[in-house]
């Protein structure tokens, strides 16, 4: 166990338990002082800080990039090992044939009876064929329930029936004292964040839940990098949005022009059905125009509208033409765009492992620099001893020498030069 002490805080790192407790200094506040002495109090303390410096932190990224959360998002890895954690917190043992375990799916399965809406949860989970341990489950369970953004509404309706609780937790946990409905009440302001995780092919079973102190602890030399980051994965992703969002105006494009093909052959067909028409009309006219010359003019009339009526047919089937090379051209163009989106991506994956690299040399080059400067300190050190002892052998040799004072002058001034 380690003890750190901090501006006013006491940092004590407990390695069995896993939990970081974090308690005040007694000069601190001394109703605080008292109260915290319960272990299962502080405790809850510790993990109700790390819950809001998990939330907060997630929050502010996110907003700051603007974009949707996916698995490999740092702090969202951090956020699900906080609440896995404070959700364990206090947890009874249960007696099963392999032995004793803590079951963290028992209360959150309970969640179906309390609130309906998360049966499709249960059930999805249920279903996952690569999820073989109860608590993978759990934490494909928080998973779909933050991209549902119902996370803070389903454990609401868990820490009210603390009756139910008592059968799975210990007095003094988390999820039935105040300290759960502090985190269900901050759990409320992940609603404004998009989530798009792949629970399918992730390894929820075996996970290790280790919290990161280092994301919440920075240094200025962390935020210049994270900031200088930051700012080229979003110039990335706002080419990456520009692309979509062309590709987004193109289909529109090409699906108004397609309805309006669609309507331009609706209309040829019924213009060649009424041309079809037209010659058994025109003998009927031609087998009249002996009785009365007003059926002939009639009959020239009816020749015109048919010629009138075959040009716009042409050109119509012109207009139809020149419609599908433009929808063909848009196709390409369509195409064209989504090469461009692909190669984006894998740009910005080139991008992401080359400042991977870098900071690993970087770390590197930094513990050599410390290195040198040890080594350094050292043969300064050595030097010095090494003086100090030939000035003290000079002065002794001058005392027990029985040559004259001058001879033992120029000896002792040699040996000090």
């Amino acid at each position: 166990m380690s003890l750190k002490v901090i501006s006013g805080f006491t940092t004590c790192c407990t390695v069995q338990h896993a939990t970081c407790v974090w308690h005040l200094s007694p000069n601190f506040c001394p109703s605080a002082w008292l109260a915290l002495r319960d272990p299962m109090a502080m405790e809850r303390a510790n993990l109700l800080n790390m819950a809001k410096l998990s939330i907060k932190g997630l929050i502010e990224s996110a907003l700051s990039f603007g974009r949707t959360l996916d698995s490999d998002y740092p702090p969202l890895q951090q956020f699900f090992v906080v609440m896995e954690h404070c959700l364990k917190h206090g947890l009874k043992v249960k007696k099963s044939f392999l032995g004793y375990n803590k079951s963290l799916w028992g209360p959150l399965e309970m969640v179906e009876k309390l609130c309906p809406e998360a049966g499709e949860i249960v059930a999805s989970v249920r279903d996952l064929p690569g999820l073989k341990t109860p608590l993978g489950r759990a934490r494909a369970w928080l998973r779909l329930a933050l991209m549902q953004k119902k996370l803070a509404d389903y454990l609401r309706c868990l820490i009210t029936r603390k009756d139910l609780l008592s059968d799975f937790y210990e007095s003094g946990a988390v999820m039935l004292e105040e300290e759960g409905a502090v985190i269900v009440g901050l759990l409320v302001g992940l609603n404004v964040i998009d989530a798009n995780l792949c629970v399918k092919g992730e390894d929820l079973d075996t996970q290790v839940g280790v919290i990161d102190f280092s994301m919440y602890l920075k240094n200025d030399i962390d935020d210049y990098r994270s900031e200088e980051r930051n700012g080229q994965i979003a110039a990335i992703l706002d080419q990456k949005n520009y692309v979509e969002e062309l590709n987004r105006q193109l289909n529109s494009t090409v699906h108004s022009l397609q309805g309006r093909v669609d309507s331009l052959e609706k209309s040829n067909t019924k213009l060649i059905e009424e041309v079809t028409r037209e010659p058994s009309a025109e003998k009927r006219e031609r087998h009249h125009s002996d009785e009365s010359p007003d059926v002939e003019n009639e009959l020239v009339v009816q020749v015109s509208m048919k010629q009138e009526m075959e040009l716009a047919m042409k050109l119509l089937e012109k207009d139809i033409h020149e419609k599908q090379d433009t929808l063909i051209g848009l196709r390409h163009q369509l195409d064209e765009v989504k090469a461009i989106n692909v190669e984006m991506y894998q740009k910005m994956q080139r991008s992401d492992d080359s400042m991977k690299q870098k900071n690993d040399i970087i770390a590197r080059l930094e513990e050599k620099t410390n290195q040198i400067t040890a080594t350094m300190k050292q043969l300064e050190q050595s030097d010095k001893d090494l003086l100090s002892q030939t000035r003290t052998l000079a002065m002794s040799f001058v005392k027990c020498a029985s040559t004259d004072t001058e001879h033992q002058y120029k000896l002792v001034k040699d040996i000090s030069f």
